[in-house]
């Protein structure tokens, strides 16, 4: 069966994961993790790809962003793919593929789950035991969120504007949302959807974003025609 293409809609939210080939680390070195920061800011600005939040995992990284054209999402990951594999193959003296297989995403319901997501992502080194907590960790844009630093790639979404009326109060209102964390529900919802390419939302969100793409959005059941399936 072919696969399908990618769910990729402009002005929409879209949640990313790049995987290491057989969960084979993606990082040696300090430096390979600030290259692949270049190499995403380059390329996001590059393509028209506002990146909202992102970690960078020993074998993975995460990024939730809205690519401002069709094409400019996977214009900037496959360009990023590219150069960095040269670039640690080259450093390691290897050859051969670092990604398994394409990367991974969706769009996701921006009032529903744009938060949720960001925190999902800041969790990720939480949740592997790399750290206490989420502003111990180096390589996400939790830092920047929560007023530890400033990052310049980020750009921040119009609902984390909407959080509070001065910096401080958006900082701490964010830092409560990350103490606070997601539901088992939310985030295997968040981990199925970007696996599986679906669109994460409700039934409004689905019909609504349906319209907007020749590509299915939601998942059918079998032998049932587009557009007859039975609600869950």
């Amino acid at each position: 069966m072919a696969r399908l293409p990618r769910l990729t809609v402009p002005g929409h939210p879209h949640h990313i994961v790049q995987r290491g080939n057989n969960r084979q680390a993606i990082f040696s070195s300090t430096a390979d993790y600030q290259m692949l920061l270049v190499l995403l800011d380059e390329n996001a600005q590059k393509f028209g790809v506002a990146l909202h939040a992102y970690v960078l995992m020993g074998n993975h990284f995460h990024l939730l962003a809205t690519p401002s054209t069709e094409e400019g999402l996977p214009r900037m990951m496959q360009a990023v793919g590219r150069r960095y594999v040269r670039y640690f193959n080259d450093s390691q003296g290897r050859s051969g593929t670092l990604w398994e297989g394409r990367y991974r995403s969706t769009v996701i319901d921006t009032e529903r789950y744009l938060l949720a997501c960001m925190v999902y992502i800041d969790l990720n080194p939480v949740r592997a035991g790399l750290v206490k907590e989420a502003a111990l960790y180096p390589w996400s844009s939790h830092a920047r969120y929560v007023g530890l630093r400033t990052d310049k790639m980020v750009t921040p979404h119009a609902l984390f504007w909407a959080l509070g009326n001065t910096p401080f109060s958006r900082e701490a209102a964010y830092a409560g949302l990350v103490t606070q964390g997601i539901t088992p529900l939310q985030q295997e919802a968040l981990t199925q959807s970007v696996l599986g390419g679906w669109a994460l939302g409700d039934e409004n969100f689905v019909v609504n974003l349906q319209k907007l793409t020749n590509r299915r959005v939601k998942k059918t059941l079998a032998g049932r025609p587009l557009g007859l399936e039975k609600s869950s």
